[in-house]
């Protein structure tokens, strides 16, 4: 996994570079790393996404592997970047995470 993850985050085609089963072990990872803080509580989540189509079923693939890792997740839903930065600040939120296809059509 580490070919993809650089300083602006995962980067790829989806369902060539990318796919779900990636989304759901970064969820899996994710979700493991921000419980090691305070095992003994939940690790609160939030995600946003855009509207491609893509971002859909990697959005569903991270709550699956963050959930199942014991993490609590709460979707914004389609947003803007800035906000989710904004929840995570403001609302006390160990983690942010925010799916955006870049310049990319899908």
């Amino acid at each position: 996994m580490g070919k993809y993850f650089g300083t602006d985050g995962f980067r790829g085609e989806a369902n060539v570079d990318l796919t779900v089963e990636h989304a759901y072990k970064v969820g899996r990872f994710l979700g493991w790393y921000y419980s090691q803080g305070a095992p003994d509580e939940r690790c609160r989540i939030v995600i946003g996404k855009d509207t491609r189509r893509s971002s859909y079923m990697f959005e569903y693939s991270l709550v699956a592997g963050l959930t199942a890792s014991g993490a609590d997740v709460y979707l914004l839903h389609v947003t803007t970047t800035p906000s989710v930065s904004y929840v995570v600040r403001t609302e006390g939120f160990q983690c942010g995470i925010m799916i955006s296809a870049s310049h990319n059509p899908y």
